[in-house]
């Protein structure tokens, strides 16, 4: 029988965790955590997930797809408007949009101003 495990948190490397959790929040409408500063950051959402962002020294963005930096995490975001306009509202936020896009027409790869890949799906 497996473990009754809720997922309760998700926190990301980064080399500014208030400019990365600010990205997230406009992205999300997750609320900011009152206790966050320039060392460690964070977002809740209503039914209790929290996503962290903490600052690391020299930090290395993950170079999706190759492996020279393993992106080691990766966020799936389902959206409601259509994958065009979720996509434009996220690059005008700073997200960035790799040229490898393994998924067709079902999901878009795009990555947060930190280099952390991450999808998003209308499924």
């Amino acid at each position: 029988m497996p473990l009754q495990m809720e997922l309760v948190a998700i926190t990301l490397d980064c080399p500014d965790p208030l400019a990365l959790a600010a990205f997230y929040q406009q992205a999300t409408g997750f609320e900011p955590h009152p206790k966050s500063d320039a060392q460690f950051a964070g977002l809740n959402r209503e039914d209790g997930l929290f996503i962290g962002f903490q600052r690391v020294e020299d930090y290395r963005a993950p170079s999706w797809p190759g492996q020279t930096v393993p992106q080691q995490l990766h966020i799936c975001f389902k959206v409601a408007e259509s994958l065009d306009e979720a996509e434009a509202r996220l690059l005008k936020l700073g997200a960035g949009k790799p040229d490898h896009q393994p998924h067709g027409d079902k999901a878009r790869v795009l990555t947060d101003p930190a280099g952390h890949p991450f999808c998003i799906v209308t499924r």
